[in-house]
């Protein structure tokens, strides 16, 4: 029986759409089925580096990195020697010595005192065969004695060759030849998820090694500011474990390279709870060369302002009404200020520019932006790539000092930073005063002195509680301090009562 064509194409079209309906009906329940689950023989975009990857993983031996750091790592041993601190003579007396003895002073917190001899310790990293050690400024500082032992248990006493307080690095040094040394590695090169090796002398025990991996870049954990007003912060973060006495001790990577000097801890107890933060070090060997070659570092600067890390939503909020801008977070860094005749205005960056780039080494942070500016030094060239209105433009700025020209900085002893002219107490008006000796500053000067409102005619007679008798001695306590904070106590002859001022001694 014949059917006419047009029933005929009417069935093949239902047919076919049918059967079309029916095919996409089971792929879309297949799909729904799939939903939450991957496709093992397929790889995501960031994966590209995994191309073989039915390749048997390969276990990680730490063995020759430990083998290779451990003897050239050190335990330092510091010593602060027993102090007299002073009472001031009559300003600060206790009126009950005069009839009870000055014990009896003692126990109302009046009358001569003695600060304990202190004793301490940390690690330290052999970077030449000849001696030179690097550790945290931290470890040594304020030390009256620095002894090193290896890892053979020889000891020798060190010498102190300097220090930066801002990246909390120092260099010693102690007479001997031949010493296994650290190789210096690329901290640049440091990935996420990298094992490293913690290497030093905690809690007073032996040499100990411990293993974790890079958990983070670029942190600032704000600990530099205790030590210094320019701190610069950009730590490794790792959760290897580092507890007290490890500071100053080596981060190493697998292949026994160093990659940085662990400096603190992130803890709640003081002891390791999870988090540990070593200094890069291309920013150690930039320090190292310059306190080596120069007696002091030779810092960079841009010459801007930026917004600062870990701002509030609600601080975050007022900035972008005060500039008239939306402020991103990762973008990069933004410049809240442009001094006049500095680096970045010579070069023609602005207020409200954005920092994206450093030589075409992205830069999100305020921290990444230190990091690379700290691997330079007055006078290098750098390539700066900003956003402004939207538009990327890269420019080449000149890094200038703190002074801001380009000349190398000479090292500057203590004194000179106080900036005054000094003579010693004359023995009569210390007799006048009821004090053994002190430090007359004759002329405040430019210096530290000045900003601290110090008059001409004041008389030093002690530094953070330790009597200073004459200029030698106030020397000498102030060149084993170094760096931080100091109080200068004194009297002005003629006037009552007793004056003390706080210095900044880390104040560039």
């Amino acid at each position: 029986m014949n059917m006419n064509f047009k029933t005929v194409a009417t069935m093949v079209a239902i047919s076919a759409t049918t059967a079309i309906v029916s095919v996409w009906g089971v792929s879309k329940f297949n799909a729904y089925q799939q939903a939450g689950f991957q496709d093992p023989g397929k790889l995501p975009f960031n994966y590209a580096g995994f191309n073989n990857n039915n390749a048997p993983a390969v276990a990680v031996d730490f063995t020759p990195a430990a083998t290779t750091a451990v003897p050239a790592v050190v335990h330092i041993k510091t010593k602060i020697k027993e102090k007299q601190i002073s009472s001031g003579g009559s300003r600060g007396r206790n009126p009950f010595s005069d009839f009870f003895g000055d014990d009896f002073g003692d126990f109302f917190g009046g009358g001569p005192r003695v600060m304990p001899e202190q004793r301490a310790s940390g690690s330290g990293v052999i970077i030449t065969e000849d001696g030179y050690i690097v550790t945290n400024n931290h470890v040594i500082d304020g030390s009256d004695e620095i002894n090193v032992t290896l890892g053979n248990k020889k000891s020798y006493k060190a010498t102190l060759i300097g220090a930066d307080p801002s990246t909390d690095i120092a260099v010693i040094k102690i007479e001997a030849k031949g010493l296994p040394y650290l190789i210096y590695g690329n901290s640049d090169e440091a990935k996420l998820g990298q094992w490293v090796l913690a290497v030093g002398y905690p809690l007073s025990l032996d040499a100990t090694v411990t293993a974790g991996i890079i958990s983070a870049k670029s942190r600032s954990i704000d600990i530099n500011r205790k030590q210094s007003d320019r701190p610069v912060e950009s730590f490794i973060q790792t959760d290897a474990a580092v507890n007290p006495g490890n500071s100053g001790g080596a981060l190493v990577n697998t292949t026994g390279e160093l990659i940085g000097i662990n400096s603190a801890i992130a803890s709640p107890t003081g002891s390791y709870a999870g988090y540990s933060y070593a200094i890069p070090v291309n920013i150690v060997k930039k320090v190292v060369t310059d306190i080596v070659k120069f007696g002091t570092v030779q810092r960079a600067y841009i010459g801007i302002n930026f917004l600062p890390e870990n701002v509030t939503d609600e601080q975050k909020l007022a900035y972008e009404k005060e500039f008239g801008i939306s402020i991103k977070e990762g973008e990069g860094v933004f410049v809240t200020e442009v001094p006049a005749n500095g680096a970045a205005a010579i070069a023609g960056i602005k207020k409200y520019d954005i920092i994206t780039k450093i030589d075409g080494i992205n830069i999100t942070s305020g921290p990444e932006l230190q990091e690379q500016v700290a691997k330079h030094k007055p006078g290098d060239k750098v390539a700066i790539t900003y956003k402004r209105a939207g538009k990327e433009n890269t420019v080449t700025l000149t890094l200038k000092n703190k002074v801001g020209n380009t000349d190398i900085v000479k090292n500057t002893s203590i004194i000179e930073k106080l900036g005054g002219t000094f003579e010693n107490l004359d023995k009569k008006v210390a007799a006048a005063n009821e004090v053994e000796g002190g430090v007359v500053v004759k002329k405040v000067g430019d210096g530290l002195l000045k900003k601290s409102r110090m008059q001409d005619g004041f008389v030093i007679i002690s530094v953070n509680g330790s009597e200073v008798k004459s200029l030698d001695e106030l020397k000498e306590i102030l060149a084993k301090i170094k760096s931080g904070v100091v109080r200068l106590e004194g009297f002005y002859p003629g006037f009552e009562g007793s004056y003390t001022y706080p210095l900044n001694l880390s104040e560039e």
